[in-house]
């Protein structure tokens, strides 16, 4: 009992009859929540997949917490709907009037104790819970909690309901914060200008960011391995990543689950400009493809393969990107991909298996630098055709020199229901330069720069495809 008074991990097990064992990614948010319920002035975002816990953590429990520490302190919870927002006050209010008097020697107000609004006997603290376009009129807090202010897709592609919910943030929500109060903002990352979106842009405030996505990216905060899920133990494991990434598709994926929001349309590259082909009628036929998805030309003008190398070793390093590229007149086509992180040894590796695959790609564009000066260096006398590239110009130059060529309809990639990589390469494309990663970008410009300024009237070459 001491403990449960004390420490609010302790208390949310308590006061779950230590059914359940919080977490991982709820041990690493507990001791935020300690230092509110301590006192401390805090504005945090928190950002997690659905279905991991994180209502259940902080938004049912942690009020009651705070107010049992802080029996004169104003708390409210704010969510999308009337029935959240009054299950979210039913929950701590029960948890209040179960354990505040056994663990805190106070008890809940007979006289104000409905879901949506309940407080304290003896004292000023309550707990009062709307939505977020129900309005706050006349109520302050000293902790706001703001959960899913979204309801779904619709909602968050809807720019007036996204700056309607910004402006009672702003206008409501906020003025009603004490000088001392705490925000805690809880969302499922919906679109790259939600709320949490443009709290985090703007950076008017303080704002602690724990994002934390269902499988392990580069830098985690929970020092996991990258590609590791983030709740196995409640059955959200690696496979059932893959599933639920099938089922919700790349963007839905990189959103909800990864907290990585990418434009419905593109920035430098607008999603609509995507193209896509397959190697055959057959193909076509089988797959049920409209057209609007071209066949492979029969034999190109030419074929190139170029590298993205990264800077460090395997463990730590970002990808290694290479590609194959093959021009037949004015069309560009992606013709095979390697994607990995790989030290130098590796790469060397992936570079040699890729000219054995594609022998008619004869030129092989490596950018000078990092890994690939000293991948050049080893290879040259094993490998006719590399070609140190310098860019020129920032990645978003190089990037913009090459727009037009998707714009207007030149490039075409393997469809995705035929090489699932696709997917992953028109997500990056779309959120240039935001996104984590750039390196099939990266390579992708440096190939069409070079590929589209080639002579046209050079040797056709037979297409060489791999099932």
């Amino acid at each position: 009992m001491e403990l449960a008074r004390r420490s609010y991990i302790d208390f949310f097990c308590y006061s779950t009859g230590f059914t359940l064992k919080p977490l991982r990614h709820q041990e690493f948010i507990a001791p935020y929540l300690q230092r509110i319920a301590d006192g401390e002035k805090l504005f945090i975002i928190v950002e997690l997949p659905p279905q991991h816990g994180k209502s259940t953590f902080i938004t049912e429990t942690f009020p009651a917490y705070y107010l049992c520490k802080n029996p004169d302190k104003l708390a409210m919870v704010v969510s999308y709907s009337e029935e959240l927002y009054k299950k979210f006050g039913r929950k701590n209010r029960e948890k209040f009037r179960l354990y505040s008097d056994e663990l805190f020697g106070i008890k809940l107000s007979s006289e104000t104790a409905s879901v949506s609004e309940w407080g304290i006997d003896g004292h000023l603290g309550q707990l009062y819970s709307t939505s977020i376009l129900g309005g706050a009129t006349g109520r302050g807090s000293d902790l706001l909690i703001i959960d899913d202010p979204i309801k779904n897709r619709a909602e968050a592609e809807s720019k007036t309901i996204r700056d309607k919910i910004y402006a009672e943030w702003q206008d409501t929500f906020f003025s009603r914060l004490s000088a001392n109060g705490s925000v805690i903002v809880i969302m499922t990352r919906w679109h790259e200008d939600d709320l949490a979106g443009r709290l985090l842009k703007e950076k008017r405030l303080p704002w602690i960011e724990i994002k934390i996505p269902a499988v392990a990216e580069e830098n985690d905060l929970l020092g996991r391995e990258i590609g590791e899920a983030l709740a196995p133990e409640i059955g959200k494991d690696e496979e059932w990543a893959e599933q639920t990434k099938a089922v919700t598709g790349s963007r839905g994926w990189a959103s909800l689950y990864q907290q990585r929001p990418t434009p419905a349309g593109g920035d430098i590259f607008k999603r609509s400009w995507v193209r896509y082909y397959v190697p055959s009628i057959e193909m076509k036929i089988k797959l049920g493809l409209g057209d609007d998805v071209k066949v492979m030309p029969s034999s190109f003008d030419i074929q190139l393969q170029s590298w993205d190398c990264t800077f460090k070793d395997k463990s730590t390093s970002d990808y290694v990107a290479g590609q194959v590229w093959g021009r037949s007149g004015v069309e560009l086509y992606l013709l095979d991909r390697h994607h990995e992180r790989m030290g130098i040894v590796d790469t060397m590796k992936a570079i040699q298996v890729m000219t054995a695959k594609w022998p008619d790609a004869v030129a092989k564009l490596i950018e000078d630098k990092a890994n690939g000066s000293a991948v050049i260096e080893m290879l040259k006398k094993k490998i006719k055709g590399l070609i140190a590239v310098t860019p020129q110009g920032g990645k978003e130059v190089r990037a913009q020199a090459v727009a037009p060529l998707w714009e207007a309809g030149n490039v075409y990639l393997p469809h995705p229901l035929w090489k699932p990589y696709t997917d992953e390469i028109v997500d990056e494309l779309v959120s240039f330069p935001n996104a984590d990663h750039d390196d099939d970008v990266d390579s992708m410009s440096q190939a069409l720069v070079r590929i589209d300024n080639k002579p046209k009237n050079v040797r056709r070459t037979d297409r060489k495809t791999v099932f």
